[in-house]
Parts: C-alpha cells; structure tokens; sequence
C-alpha cells in the first residue's frame, strides 16, 4: 500500500521547524541502510523525539515505523494519522503482539524506530534500556542503527512546559555505524553493547552542541554530571 499521507506530514514538520528556526546538526545520516530491514534505536529526552529520530532517515528516502504506546491510537486524532503512516502500537500487557508486527515489518524491508529506554529520561542521561529491539534485529537478520538526540528536550520534555518559541534552538542528531547481531551473541550482551555504543553518540552530541545554559534557572535542561540542575539517575528513578 502506498504511503499516501506520511510525506505531506514530513513536509508539514519542516516547515514547522523553519517557522520556530530551529538549527540542525545531523551527522552520520548515510549510516542509515537505502534498502533492507534495520531497526533504528535512539535515546528518548522529548515527546517529540519520534520527529527528529525520523528526520535522521530522510537522506536515505527510508520512512521510519515507530513503536508507539497505544493510547496514541487511541487518541481521535493521533489514532488515525498514526494508523495512516504505519506506526505500531504497543500494548504493554500484550507486547507479543507489538513484537510480532514488528518482525513482519523488519522481515518485509522496512525500517523500525524504537526508544529502548521505553520512557522518558528525565536526567538526560541513558536508562537501563529494554532488550526487545536487539532481539527484532537478532530474530530478522537485519542491523541496529543507533542515534542519539541533543536539544529535543528543551523543546517538551516531561515535567516543563512546552516551548515553541522562535528561539534559533539548535537541535544534534549524531547517528551511528550499525551494529550487526553476532548469531551467538545473547540479547542482553547485545542490548548492553549498544548501549555502550550510544552512550558514546550521546557524549559527542553533547559535546558538540552549540549553547549553553543561561545561568542557573536555564540549566534544567542539562545533566547533573555536566553541571547542570536536571535530576540525577536516582533522583529520576524516584520521580
């Protein structure tokens, strides 16, 4: 079935972004496979993460299929365009379901987006991640591609109001070589691997981004171990 309403929604964001000025810094987009299955994995400080995880794929002309919780659909507006651009819903308490459909898209040639943390990061730093997306690239053959996202979160992020300013925010995306599935690898050594690989995607997206916090009521937005006053791992894990 052709993709029908997914491009006019891409086209939608973009000139979203150009009207709140939005500068990117995307790097490592041609790691992105043209063809084939991938699961494409990133860190998760944004609701609106799934937007700039799908804008690293674009140079490749890949339309990413996100893993989504349910209520997305279920929502009357969301529902409908997420059913639309084949996105995948994720019921928590039938995950096998979620985990099957995926496969066949996997299986098929297409490209799945997944936020292996599962929610979001309020200290800005990387979760214990779920071991579901290694073991959809273990059982389809096909590589993990990992990314990592800077700025998102000054955007919407849990627990701050939005800000859709036109500030001239800058925005990183860092993406990686892909890591291929080692046929006798277990899921968890290949989860820890990649995370391994974006913990290190992350300190470069951070120690490339542009600004700086200004002054201490503006450094919520960055973490406890760079200075700044977001909450720490354990203090996240508590909230």
């Amino acid at each position: 079935m052709a993709d029908l309403l997914y491009p006019p929604v891409i086209g939608a964001a973009r000139a979203w972004f150009k009207a709140l000025d939005l500068r990117f810094d995307v790097r490592g987009s041609e790691h992105v496979p043209a063809h084939g299955g991938a699961v494409l994995v990133s860190n998760h400080i944004s609701y609106l993460d799934f937007i700039f995880t799908g804008l690293a794929a674009r140079p490749a002309k890949r339309l990413v299929r996100f893993m989504a919780k349910d209520s997305v659909f279920r929502h009357k507006v969301s529902g409908p365009l997420m059913r639309a651009m084949k996105h995948i819903p994720v019921d928590r308490s039938r995950g096998e379901h979620a985990y099957s459909h995926a496969l066949d898209a996997l299986r098929a040639g297409e490209v799945i987006g997944v936020f292996p943390e599962a929610t979001i990061s309020r200290s800005f730093t990387l979760k214990d991640f779920k071991s579901g997306a290694a073991r959809l690239a273990q059982e389809a053959r096909v590589p993990l591609v990992p990314m990592a996202l800077w700025g998102t979160q000054r955007l919407w992020t849990k627990g701050h109001k939005r800000d859709f300013g036109r500030n001239h925010l800058p925005i990183t995306i860092r993406v990686g070589p892909p890591v291929s599935p080692d046929p006798d690898e277990t899921a968890l050594s290949l989860t820890d691997r990649l995370r391994e690989r974006m913990h290190e995607l992350l300190e470069t997206a951070q120690r490339a981004y542009p600004a700086s916090p200004g002054g201490a009521a503006d450094s919520w937005w960055q973490p406890a171990h760079l200075g700044g006053t977001a909450p720490t791992p354990a203090q996240a894990r508590a909230l």
